[in-house]
Order: C-alpha cells, then structure tokens, then sequence
C-alpha cells in the first residue's frame, strides 16, 4: 500500500536534489547563490526528516 504524502516528498527531495540549471543561473545571476544552494540544503534536510517520520509512522500503522 502506497502513501501519497510518502510519494509526495520522494518527488520532491528528487526535483531539489536535481540540478535545476534555469533557477541556479537566475540565483548566480543575482549574487545570491550560496544563499541559494544554503537554502535548498536546509530545504532537504527538513524534508528527509519529513519523510522518515511519516516512513515511521506508516510501519507503526502496519504493525497494529
């Protein structure tokens, strides 16, 4: 059985992790791209944390 909310932050942590060249140019462009790349790792991080406690929760869900 599959969660959406699961799939839902696969797709995303994917889309970041992806090298999206358009917005990492407009970032570069505008002198901002450490701050860029700082935020799409914070990003990251929040959303793995995301994901493993819903991963949890779904086994907690299974196991009853």
């Amino acid at each position: 059985m599959s969660n959406a909310k699961i799939d839902a932050l696969q797709l995303m942590l994917t889309d970041l992790r992806t090298r999206n060249e358009p917005i990492r140019h407009k970032a570069a462009f505008r002198g901002c791209q450490p701050e860029f790349q700082s935020l799409v790792t914070s990003l990251i991080e929040q959303l793995e944390e995301e994901l493993h406690s819903e991963k949890k929760l779904l086994r907690s869900g299974e196991s009853h």
